[in-house]
């Protein structure tokens, strides 16, 4: 199969190499014409006579000798390679051949010599311009004959050489669209690996607390990039690493690309790791630190060093001359932290594209060569050789911090990171819970090295089995230290808002006519007839012979009713006293005034002779207009009532930039109109906007988002992006303060009637596809949330929801899936959503709670006591548990208890007497331990009450028994209390078996007593084992 040569892009960047050529700028104005020649070396990677090679050709081209002239270009290969380059030296037709100088090819002769071919090259050398000097790039040397004789033959023939490499690489450094692409790709496969599989390695390291030597791991990154898993669907063939990974920590740090992973072992403390892929020949690069339990001071350096690539960052900007931009970052860090100065790597980057590094590039104090755009950049800047106060062991004292992204720079933005990766403290900080590492370092070095490995295990283990708590106890006494916490802060809260009372809002008075001057003059008012004045509106009604006008906000309802030959019209007026409808939140301005209650008209339905109409006429247009009016006044007030409160949102700023994140065919929740409609959602430099098919708009800002939600499509049959919002947003007439994006990723109907079989080819291939539709769009939202945060400097970050920590409940009418995020709560699919902001939550309590239930109830309380309790109803039992350890992990305090309780009465008990609620211990009510023994025997007896009902003539009987039952259950607990204490203590086996015997033996003589003084009573019969705990049933 023959092998295609891109010729479009070949003729593009031969005229953009002649075009500079002729300029004769800097170098390219001293030579006569152009040597490019390539060898055979394998240990050579990369080499700018390759480069140019493969930016001409998409490929390397060996033993090829390249002479470009002012009028003709000469390539001497073997026959094979002749016949590729034939695509590009026939330029009949070729349009964008023209203004080229023509090719000749010439083949290489199977003898080493190859003098009449050199020959006819020196003779289009001499003939090119002046003849006298030839461009070479001078550091690279191929060895070999072939390479040898042609080099002694332009020595031979006295031509001065120049070196060309700075014009070269500064020629090849803009990037087109489409490397500018093959390098996006790079960077994202690159992005994939260190997220997918490096970052995930270390953690197990760390948690695994493993041994591993650093070229052991840069040797498993190498064979991740083998798996197509870490690859992002790129083909592993196409891959290749630019550089074996480096992986540095312990106090060994070489903030270079050039050093190789050492083989010690990696320390937990700062973890430097530097990897690049190359991908189709087009290099990437990225940097990270890892840090586990980071003290404060390396914290604040790693920020600052954040600080400082994001001032690196705003300077790379086309026309910006290089010098300049490492200079503006050096003034900036002289001002901030001028300690760290002298601390901070010599170059803060270089030039990439086909080469890994361009030495001529590179961001130091002394380059003059100005930045263009599209060109990309390794940016790579750390502090080195820090000191660790806090560091006991050598391998702790010295520590570095080394950042590096791939970026592209823009016309007038800041530079574009093309590796989107997260490096905020919170995402490469390793920190750990445990509670007993002070105690072992104090006091287990010096016993380690006493005992050796394998006795300090074996005094751990049997140290464990004995003192360890378990994973309830521990939840127990944490719970306990929030729950002390608790009170205080919420004390101190209430006491700080105290004063800040809510004014209660008078209801806006409606006055129909400011003066008379306004009152219609209209025949109807005068005939004594009912006049609906809709400019004002107003009612005007006859009260005793006088036109009184009444404002439509003053009727509460109207009806009319024909009874024989009369038609009724009663009009219901509001007044104070009377029960008021939820939205008729009425508060009257003066209360004390006269008011009219409710108003009877009657007309005959006769027609009097002489009259022209029926008198009962007036009353039903009366009865249909004030029916208009008051339906038009309603919906201005609830849609007045809407906007009351929305906050003034900034203007969104449109970005024209046409590569703007955009996602398209989307639908939006909730509704714009009655019928969904599909948009595009495209982010701008301050906000989204949602621009339906029909032209409706709808903007949200970053800074009005508190959260931003991404609902993945494993386990769902929608994908969202949901965001919650701090402040309400007005669209469709209402206001919303959750708006989600999303889209169908399967068929959410079946068709039943089908007929299914597994082995059904258009079932298999439509499963098929919409696997591939899945995995498609997870990877067009997971592009757009990158390129977003990105765009935002991570100011704006989606949460993912934990699918394995989720839980069945119903917060509305539905059941379903809550799952919760780094800092929420939320089931986002189902609509409407919920949404429970976490650092908002003053604690959780559990309600029935009881081992015969199958749910239970959550009851999330908040820290603002005046916003009502949210319920989740029907949690089922078995994840009780696994939400005890997430709320535990989260630091907010839980109670549990058997009845429901009435929350709406508590909440107002503590709003209206806060001081007092505290006084008699606070939340503390809630707690089961706080009851006391008593407290749990009333609620089982008030359990039996309602489950067991005995009849009247059983009564006495039952009392009895039930008596010696509770005293009989008391005597239980003080037995198996004892036992847990003596546990405890550390009894062994064959004392514990004894004293069981002698509690059964005890038991047995217990029972047999009970039976002789009892036997006329009915009893239930019980075994001569430890007395069991369960309820007598009948």
């Amino acid at each position: 199969m023959a092998v295609n040569l891109d010729k479009e892009a070949y003729y593009r960047r031969i005229k953009r190499l002649y075009s500079n050529w002729k300029k004769g700028e800097d170098e390219f104005g001293k030579v006569d014409a152009i040597v490019v020649s390539v060898g055979v070396d394998e240990e050579i990677v990369y080499a700018k006579s390759t480069a140019i090679q493969t930016w001409l050709f998409g490929y390397e081209l060996t033993d090829t000798i390249m002479v470009f002239c002012d009028t003709k270009i000469i390539f001497l290969a073997s026959k094979k390679k002749v016949d590729f380059l034939k695509q590009v030296a026939i330029t009949k037709g070729n349009e964008n051949a023209n203004g080229l100088p023509p090719i000749t090819l010439l083949t290489r002769e199977k003898n080493e010599s190859n003098k009449a071919n050199f020959d006819k090259m020196i003779e289009a050398i001499r003939g090119s311009k002046e003849g006298k000097t030839v461009g070479i790039f001078s550091k690279d040397k191929f060895p070999g004959e072939y390479m040898k004789s042609w080099n002694d033959t332009i020595t031979a023939e006295g031509l001065e050489k120049v070196d060309i490499s700075a014009v070269v690489a500064y020629t090849m450094a803009v990037k087109e669209d489409g490397e500018l692409s093959l390098m996006k790709k790079a960077a994202a496969i690159t992005s994939e690996v260190y997220s997918k599989f490096f970052k995930e390695r270390v953690m197990e390291i760390v948690d695994a607390d493993e041994k591993v030597r650093h070229s052991k791991l840069a040797e498993s990154v190498e064979k991740a990039i083998e798996e197509k898993k870490y690859l992002g669907g790129a083909d592993p063939s196409t891959v290749e690493m630019c550089y074996p990974p480096i992986i540095q920590s312990g106090g060994n740090y070489s903030l270079k690309f050039s050093v190789v992973s050492d083989k010690n072992h990696m320390h937990f403390g700062a973890i430097t790791c530097a990897m690049g892929i190359r991908y189709k020949s087009y290099c990437s690069n990225l940097v990270r630190t890892l840090m586990v339990d980071p003290p404060q001071e390396m914290q604040d350096n790693y920020n600052f060093l954040l600080q400082v690539e994001e001032e690196l960052l705003k300077q790379l900007k086309h026309g910006v001359k290089i010098c300049d931009a490492y200079n503006a970052v050096l003034e900036y860090m002289k001002k901030e932290k001028a300690d760290l100065v002298a601390k901070l790597t010599k170059n803060l980057g270089f030039a990439m594209g086909i080469e890994f590094r361009e030495g001529s590039l590179v961001l130091n104090t002394k380059n003059q060569y100005k930045l263009k755009k599209g060109m990309v950049l390794s940016i790579s800047l750390g502090f080195a050789d820090l000191v660790n106060k806090d560091g006991k062991k050598e391998e702790q004292k010295k520590y570095a911090l080394f950042i590096g992204d791939t970026v592209q720079i823009n016309e007038e933005e800041a530079a574009t990171i093309l590796t989107p990766v997260k490096k905020k403290i919170k995402n490469v900080g390793i920190f750990l819970k445990n509670d007993d590492e002070e105690d072992e370092e104090e006091d287990g070095d010096d016993a380690e090295e006493l005992l050796g490995k394998g006795a300090r295990s074996a005094a751990l283990l049997a140290d464990r089995t004995r003192n360890e708590m378990t994973a309830e106890e521990k939840r127990r006494a944490h719970q306990k230290e929030l729950a002390n916490h608790l009170n205080e802060e919420a004390k101190r809260r209430l006491t700080e808002q105290k004063g800040e009372q809510q004014i209660q809002k008078a209801r806006k008075s409606n006055v129909s006519y400011k003066n008379v001057s306004q009152m219609p003059r209209e025949k109807d008012i005068r005939d004594m007839k009912i006049f609906i004045d809709k400019k004002y509106e107003t009612v005007v009604m006859p009260v005793f012979g006088i036109a009184t006008p009444f404002h439509i906000a003053t009727i509460k309802n109207i009806s009319m009713s024909v009874e024989g030959d009369y038609t009724y019209l009663r009009i219901n007026f509001y007044v104070p006293g009377s029960s008021l409808g939820r939205q008729e939140g009425n508060i009257f301005p003066n209360p004390d005034a006269t008011f009219v209650k409710e108003i009877t008209y009657r007309a005959s339905n006769l027609k009097a002779p002489g009259d022209t109409s029926v008198p009962s006429t007036n009353l039903q247009n009366a009865f249909r207009i004030i029916k208009e009016v008051q339906k038009r006044y309603k919906t201005r007030e609830a849609e007045e009532k809407e906007k009351e409160g929305i906050v003034k949102q900034d203007s969104l700023v449109i970005n024209l930039n046409r590569s703007n994140p955009k996602l398209k065919d989307l639908y939006i929740r909730p509704n714009i109109a009655q019928k969904r409609m599909q948009g595009s959602l495209e982010a701008h430099t301050n906000g989204f906007r949602f621009t339906s098919v029909r032209g409706d708009k709808v903007d949200i800002l970053y800074n009005n988002i508190k959260h931003a939600i991404f609902q993945p499509c494993d386990g769902e049959m929608i994908i969202v992006l949901h965001f919650h919002l701090k402040n309400a947003i007005m669209f469709g007439k209402r206001r919303h303060t959750d708006v989600q994006f999303y889209t169908e990723v399967g068929e959410i109907t079946t068709d039943l009637g089908k007929h299914q079989h597994m082995h059904d080819r258009d079932d298999l291939y439509a499963e098929q596809m919409e696997r591939e539709m899945r995995h498609k769009l997870k990877s067009a939202f997971k592009n757009f949330i990158e390129k977003v945060e990105t765009l935002t400097k991570e100011e704006l970050e989606f949460e993912v929801p934990f699918r394995d920590l989720g839980f069945q409940g119903a917060p509305y009418r539905s059941t379903c899936l809550l799952q919760p995020t780094s800092s929420s709560l939320v089931n986002v699919t189902e609509w409407p959503p919920f949404v429970v902001t976490l650092d908002e939550v003053e604690l959780v309590h559990f309600e029935r709670v009881q081992f015969h239930l199958k749910n239970f109830d959550v009851v999330i309380v908040y820290k603002d006591y005046n916003k009502k309790v949210t319920m989740i109803n029907a949690v089922p039992v078995n994840s009780l548990d696994p939400i005890k350890e997430w709320l535990n992990s989260c630091d907010i305090k839980y109670t549990e208890g058997v009845q429901s309780l009435n929350w709406t009465k508590i909440m107002k008990t503590i709003v209206d007497d806060p001081e007092g609620f505290f006084e008699q211990g606070g939340w503390s009510f809630l707690d089961p331990e706080s009851e006391g023994s008593g407290g749990e025997e009333d609620s089982e007896s008030e359990m039996e009450d309602e489950t067991f009902n005995p009849s009247a003539d059983e009564e006495e009987e039952e009392e009895e028994d039930s008596d010696e039952d509770y005293s009989s259950e008391t005597e239980d607990s003080d037995y198996s209390a004892s036992v847990g204490s003596e546990e405890e203590s550390g009894k062994d086996w064959d004392e514990l078996e004894e004293e069981a015997r002698k509690a059964d033996r005890e038991s047995h003589y217990e029972d047999e007593d009970t039976s002789n003084n009892n036997n006329n009573k009915k009893r239930k019969v019980r075994s001569a084992a430890p007395p069991s705990k369960k309820k007598r049933r009948s």
